[in-house]
């Protein structure tokens, strides 16, 4: 698959001694040089000996060049730079998991990438499955029934083949499954055994020009003509705009239906960037929940037009509660055809008068062509930022840091994850690539993989990948800042701590509240003090720069501007900013 930018990503390349000239040719050979015919340049892993086969062949067959080997303290770590990849890049990228207990290690961040619509290839491995060949005690406790159930419910496909041959074709039908629309991680499982195997002869490996994904799904004429009659007819439509490719035609194109329509614009912050911020037509701040302001367009509108929004019928239910939704809605997503019975992440079942069965970048173009055009009367922009310089150092000042920072250093920057309590007005979404969305399934830890999944894709792209997290979110995954600075993939991390798991102190106090019992208790079980960590020394002893802790505005801003020198320098920046608890309107 066509990535979104084409960049210089060379990383440091660990060369391995060449090996002596043989017409030996192994199972794991034939894996690996799939990879390398579906075009993957990448693979993140956390070594194991269930696939010690493959691992020999990425070195010693390949080179360990596409795929170059992306070696990860941490299971977990490895899923959450192949999610971020994709998020910076629109290309697929692959992990290796060790058998049952790697993919036990992995599988919630495998949910964050289901749960955020993002391929990858998971290969993960088991002992011999014949018993006669496993050696003792060992190949018994990493070999198990049906592997894959671990993470069936939460995968598009898996398959444990039985042959090298077989094993080539799972591996091309699952990267041909996970692109296609709604996209999601596929899982394919290789017996040791079929890796080790001397093959007698080498295996002719398919064109892949034939089993490339098929082209976006193009909806009906009679669908078009349905939702432009509709949209043509309105006094005040409104596009909740949701899931949308990171490339700039694609964003360009809902610019354009937005505009011919003179149609208000609301969009989210769970999601990636997918309308700039700043038009005229962005209604609100992108949240977590609808703000006021979005509730209020919404409320007003006589058509709506959903793209791939996240939880439509949610927003619908915090707009209208259980009054009838009096607006016409035209649906345009194909993600039903992922939704199952063990996970509820499909939300809420909406009502839709006109339903879209596809992908909305292949609706938009065919939607702007046949509407007709309103006058332009909406004036903008709808909000200002909120973010502020004062005293004490709180989330928006932080924001109003980072904004300062980037604009004295004239500087692009992908946002590669926010933190709980971000508001969405501390800063603009100008392109597809100024934010990259959150992790999906809530999964805490992930936000450092995904940082350097990101900035792998970006480097060489002239843009500076900055992730922004929680203390919690990072000291759960800090040990990918390693992976960053060993294969020096410049990222800037900036760690919004404020000492506490603090969405679940509001829990707390909230259930305290309500029983009649003190809320002052909810800190308790939930503060990370006594003793304090120092991140920045965390990141330091991995090679990276570690700056802070950073306590007062005066500071944070200089701050910022240092690690943005450090990343484009080529270096790995971590900084400690100690923020006030509290998210902003509270």
């Amino acid at each position: 698959m066509t990535g979104l930018i084409v960049t210089d990503t060379t990383i440091k390349h660990e060369t391995p001694k060449p090996a002596a000239t043989s017409d030996a040719l192994y199972g794991s050979d034939v894996i690996a040089g799939t990879l390398r015919a579906l075009d993957i340049d990448y693979i993140a892993l956390n070594p194991g000996a269930s696939y010690r086969g493959l691992h020999d062949s990425l070195v010693n067959y390949l080179g360990n060049k596409k795929p170059q080997m992306v070696l990860c303290l941490h299971d977990e770590n490895a899923v959450s730079i192949a999610q971020g990849y994709w998020k910076a890049s629109n290309k697929l990228m692959a992990a290796a998991l060790h058998s049952n207990v790697g993919l036990m290690h992995a599988s919630m961040p495998i949910f964050n990438a289901w749960c955020d619509r993002a391929p990858m290839l998971i290969l993960g491995a088991t002992g011999p499955w014949d018993a006669a060949k496993r050696r003792p005690w060992i190949d018994w406790i990493h070999t198990c029934s049906d592997q894959a159930a671990l993470v069936r419910n939460f995968t598009k496909w898996d398959n444990q083949p039985g042959s090298v041959a077989a094993a080539v074709e799972a591996m091309i039908r699952g990267a041909q499954l996970s692109v296609m629309a709604p996209r999601a991680p596929v899982y394919v499982n290789l017996d040791v055994t079929i890796q080790e195997e001397k093959l007698e002869a080498p295996l002719v490996m398919p064109d892949m020009a034939r089993y490339a994904p098929p082209p976006m799904v193009r909806p009906a004429d009679s669908e078009i003509e349905a939702a432009a009659k509709l949209l043509s007819a309105a006094k005040n439509p409104v596009m909740l705009c949701g899931r949308g490719s990171r490339r700039l035609d694609h964003w360009n194109a809902r610019v354009a239906l937005a505009e011919k329509l003179d149609m208000r614009v609301i969009t989210q912050i769970k999601l990636a960037a997918s309308f700039p911020t700043d038009h005229r037509l962005h209604a609100a701040p992108p949240a977590n929940r609808l703000v006021p302001a979005a509730k209020k367009a919404l409320a007003e509108a006589d058509v709506i037009l959903a793209l791939d929004w996240l939880d439509l019928a949610g927003a619908l239910k915090q707009t209208f509660g259980g009054k009838p939704v009096t607006a016409k809605i035209i649906h345009i997503s194909c993600d039903s055809q992922l939704h199952r019975g063990w996970s509820m992440d499909y939300q809420a079942l909406p009502p839709a008068d006109v339903w879209m069965n596809c992908e909305p970048d292949a609706a938009v173009p065919l939607l702007t062509a046949a509407v007709g055009a309103r006058p332009r009367k909406i004036e903008g922009p709808a909000y200002t930022l909120a973010g502020a310089p004062g005293e004490p150092l709180a989330l928006k000042g932080l924001a109003h840091a980072l904004n300062a920072a980037i604009a004295n250093q004239k500087q692009d920057v992908s946002i590669t994850h926010l933190p709980l309590g971000w508001n969405g007005a501390y800063t603009h979404f100008r392109h597809p690539l100024d934010y990259l969305g959150f992790d999906g399934g809530g999964g805490v830890g992930a936000g450092p993989g995904l940082t350097i999944g990101a900035a792998l894709a970006l480097k060489g792209s002239g843009r500076i990948p900055v992730g922004l997290m929680g203390d919690g979110n990072f000291l759960m995954g800090n040990t990918a800042v390693w992976t960053a600075v060993h294969y020096q993939i410049p990222c800037l991390m900036i760690i919004c701590n404020n000492r506490s798991f603090f969405n679940d102190e509001r829990h707390q106090a909230h259930v305290a509240d309500d029983r009649g019992r003190p809320p002052e208790n909810a800190w308790i079980g939930q503060k990370i003090i006594d003793p304090d960590i120092d991140i920045a020394a965390m990141a330091r002893a991995q090679g990276a720069e570690g700056i802070g802790p950073v306590t007062t505005m005066a500071d944070m801003q200089p701050a910022i501007e240092r690690g943005i020198a450090i990343v484009k320098a080529g270096g790995v920046c971590v900084i400690d900013a100690r923020v006030l608890p509290g998210y902003d309107g509270e």
